[in-house]
């Protein structure tokens, strides 16, 4: 792993650290600012002829990220997580210590610096170095000195060396947590109490999807890692709560593209003796307070895309196909024509697929990409429905709604179903489903619908994908560049290094 011969090199000078007495790899010496709170704090000094008083000492850490010797003297761009800071340094200070820094020093290292600020003749606020310690030896160049970290694959694999040398990356996931803190402290204002369900599933349930599978061996049964946790948010709404969310993981054992990762998180709430106009209102207002909270304006740009929060519109399923993806009523209405109109358009139809699965594709292929502004979609066929409620009016459909936003789906809510025996023939549906091939047929699940025989107020619930609420509002193009450390292929780790220069 360490072979190569620049690793090699930098493993010397460790090692000749050692030699000296001193730790590489150092504990104990502590900051007394922050480089951003030290920029702040003697702001005063930039600029001016401000003499040097070595009685304001401040102390200093950070990962040196430029390194310009210059015989006696150099100057080292420090970089902590708030700023970077220029040191300086000099041998009439340091002395000895002057010529094991110059032997020893490389750029990615982690250092102290002790001194006093100053203003360089550019009127650059810096700290004149009275001390200086390596707290910690880097062995490994870091890549690309002065164009930073281009290589995507690389980026995502080792997202640390992305965190170092792309500043705007860290940027990305300071946002990403003041998103999810604000959509728990906007719940909460709402009055929803924050719970914690199972990760891992005796029936894998809540969402038409492939699960996971493991084992719990104290047990000695299978368990499935959570595709959602609405079946358990419900339980809990039999139990006698009546608002509650959980923002948490979810696995899905599907396919991976720049909006989807089987590792993702969401949050879901349900509100007893609610409906989904409601929840359309709620996510109305919460979109409202993300928008304040992050400075956004109502219109934000995405992937060359102008998205308007104040052009929000509902419109149901089938007035969407027909209005936005151009196919008449006639067609909608009769499955035979559906499905020839589908299949002369070259969509991929899998065999036996009932009525609303075609509408489905008709929609994800037709409509769904069109919807820029936010827009709230009603009204969807019950037959991909099978935990909502039916409409009282019309029992074909349910009392569901998707939220779309830049073409991408970023929220499904519905008014819930809790009709135990009706709820019991949607599963059986879903297991004869399952029966002839599809994957992603729901379980049947006993001990929910026993639940719902001990009655459930109505309620409605809704998810909402943080991922993909990150990405819309960081102008993230793809779920990898809001994940920290997201799925990719396995691949044989060379670990090769390059020259810095």
């Amino acid at each position: 792993m360490f072979s190569n011969q620049y690793i090699q090199q930098r493993i010397h000078k460790a090692n000749s650290l050692r030699e000296e007495g001193k730790n590489p790899y150092q504990n104990g010496l502590k900051r007394s600012l922050t480089n951003a709170a030290f920029l702040e704090k003697y702001a005063y000094v930039k600029g001016l002829e401000e003499p040097k008083d070595k009685e304001k000492c401040e102390s200093i850490v950070g990962r040196v990220k430029l390194l310009r010797l210059m015989g006696k003297a150099c100057f080292i761009k420090v970089e902590d997580e708030s700023a970077i800071l220029q040191a300086y340094v000099s041998q009439n200070e340091l002395n000895d210590e002057f010529k094991s820094l110059k032997k020893h020093l490389e750029v990615g290292d982690i250092v102290l610096v002790k001194g006093f600020p100053f203003a360089t003749k550019t009127g650059e606020l810096s700290v004149h170095a009275l001390e200086f310690h390596i707290l910690s030896k880097t062995i490994v160049p870091l890549p690309e000195k002065f164009h930073g970290l281009s290589d995507i694959e690389l980026r995502y694999r080792q997202r640390y060396l992305d965190l170092i040398v792309n500043p705007g990356v860290k940027d990305v996931f300071k946002k990403r947590s003041l998103i999810v803190s604000s959509v728990r402290k906007f719940f909460e204002m709402e009055g929803f109490l924050e719970v914690e369900t199972p990760m891992m599933h005796p029936i894998p349930g809540g969402a038409n999807a492939r699960p996971f599978i493991t084992y719990h061996n104290a047990l000695e049964v299978e368990r499935y890692l959570r595709i959602a946790p609405e079946l358990y948010l419900k339980r809990l709404i039999v139990g006698g709560f009546e608002a509650v969310f959980e923002i948490n993981r979810n696995f899905r054992n599907e396919g991976m593209d720049h909006s989807h990762n089987p590792e993702f998180t969401m949050i879901e709430f349900y509100w007893a003796y609610h409906t989904y106009e409601d929840l359309i209102e709620l996510s109305k207002r919460l979109f409202d307070y993300l928008l304040k909270t992050l400075n956004l304006d109502s219109k934000i740009i995405y992937n060359d895309m102008e998205v308007d929060f104040n052009q929000t519109s509902v419109i149901s399923y089938l007035d969407a196909l027909e209005t936005i993806g151009g196919i008449s009523k006639g067609i909608l209405e009769k499955e035979d024509r559906l499905l020839a109109y589908l299949l002369e358009r070259g969509v991929k139809v899998e065999p036996n697929l009932t009525y609303g699965k075609l509408l489905a594709e008709a929609f994800d292929h037709f409509v769904e990409h069109k919807l820029i502004n936010p827009t709230f979609v009603t009204q969807y066929p019950i037959e991909i429905s099978p935990l909502a409620r039916r409409n009282d009016s019309n029992p074909n459909i349910a009392d569901r709604f998707e939220l779309f936003i830049a073409g991408k789906e970023i929220a499904n809510g519905f008014s819930e179903l809790n009709d135990p025996l009706d709820q019991l023939e949607r599963f059986k549906n879903q297991v004869a489903e399952k029966e002839k091939g599809d994957e992603e047929a729901q379980y049947m699940d006993e001990d929910y619908v026993w639940a719902l025989a001990h009655g459930m107020p109505p309620t409605a619930g809704q998810g909402i994908g943080i991922d993909r609420l990150v990405m819309l509002l960081t102008g993230a193009k793809s779920i990898k560049d809001v994940i920290l450390f997201p799925a990719m292929r396995p691949v044989k780790n060379d670990f090769n290094v390059e020259s810095e220069e």
